[in-house]
């Protein structure tokens, strides 16, 4: 069975912190976990990514301010949000890539607003 479940969203005021997690259960080996958002209107997009071997990918736009990490022992992945901007309200789902498939979470919202 195939589980991908994300927590950790709410609404916020610009400048605060939110950590997501996904609690990850596949039965396939996994290479690389990534966090994607879609806002109204958008496309879903890449946010961060980090693979089997801890190499990490961050957009441009999150930058030093979101940071993804994963605990292998408890099959999560995290992604630490600081420095919440309005443009970083969207849905967030936590996806997982094994050379087989593509899973993705049923997704979490973020809203930042004052």
């Amino acid at each position: 069975q195939v589980r991908l479940v994300e927590s950790g969203g709410g609404l916020v005021q610009p400048g605060d912190s939110l950590r997501l997690s996904c609690e990850v259960s596949i039965m396939e080996y996994i290479y690389e976990y990534g966090w994607y958002r879609q806002a109204p209107g958008n496309q879903r997009e890449v946010v961060a990514t980090i693979s089997n071997t801890g190499a990490i990918n961050s957009a441009d736009s999150v930058k030093g301010r979101f940071t993804i990490s994963r605990d292998n022992a408890k099959n999560t992945v995290f992604l630490q949000m600081n420095s919440l901007k309005p443009e970083d309200t969207a849905v967030y789902y936590c996806n997982a890539r094994t050379f087989a498939h593509t899973y993705w979470g049923q997704g979490t919202q973020v809203t930042v607003s004052s």
